[in-house]
């Protein structure tokens, strides 16, 4: 453990700023995968929907920089490819 002032400061910092990570990558991931599920299930209207939130998600990640904005991208990207791949 740390013993002086700033040093103690920065693990507490960083540990939150782990955790608030952390809960916002994961809230990403289950948007993905409910765009993936209403994919496998053939339902267009439904990935449409999921897949607006999950772009929504993905930008706020983006801006907080959880992701880099390439990551971002492309997580878009193969999601909206996916879904305009439905027929």
């Amino acid at each position: 453990m740390a013993n002086i002032k700033s040093a103690k400061k920065r693990i507490l910092v960083s540990r939150k700023r782990a955790e608030r990570n952390k809960s916002i990558r994961s809230a990403v991931k289950t948007s993905i995968k409910g765009v993936e599920a209403a994919i496998t299930a053939g339902d267009k209207a439904a990935a449409e929907e999921a897949l607006k939130k999950s772009i929504s998600a993905i930008d706020k990640a983006c801006t907080k920089g959880v992701y880099h904005k390439n990551n971002a991208s492309r997580k878009v990207s193969r999601l909206s490819k996916a879904v305009n791949k439905m027929a």
